[in-house]
């Protein structure tokens, strides 16, 4: 299975969640969900997957967590907030390429329109390593 199969089971398996317990929520509430119905469709799920940081060679303690990771293929954070800020997305990106993912989602389930809470975030490999391919930051997209 690829990502874009997983990815599309993810979000059956988050309307199936939002339909079932609606908006308003924790976000501790929808991942153990999610994980249930994951589970259910067949797929393998890790639930809090530690995300490594390195600096100059050395591992920092620092406690990043992804929230789901499906299959090895696809990273899910979830929240439950008024609004998906742009520091979510940057942070989502980021945990891509560290772990390092392709294809990641924000799920906000705190809409009464759960289409309105999916944020799908692309991660190409081939910009991840370090330190030749990647690009300067003045030629990135600022906003993911």
């Amino acid at each position: 299975m690829n990502e874009e199969e997983i990815g599309k089971l993810t979000l059956d398996a988050a309307f199936t969640v939002h339909r079932e317990l609606g908006p308003g929520l924790l976000e501790s509430v929808y991942e153990a969900a999610m994980a249930i119905e994951l589970r259910r469709l067949g797929l393998s799920v890790e639930r809090q997957v530690p995300i490594p940081v390195i600096y100059r060679g050395e591992p920092l303690e620092i406690g990043f967590r992804a929230d789901l990771v499906i299959n090895r293929l696809v990273l899910v954070e979830l929240k439950s907030v008024e609004t998906v800020t742009p520091v979510f997305k940057k942070t989502t990106l980021t945990y891509l390429r560290l772990i390092p993912l392709r294809l990641g989602f924000i799920i906000n389930f705190n809409e009464v329109l759960l289409k309105n809470g999916i944020t799908r975030i692309v991660q190409d490999l081939a910009l991840s390593s370090y330190p030749s391919s990647r690009p300067s930051r003045s030629s990135r997209d600022p906003s993911p």
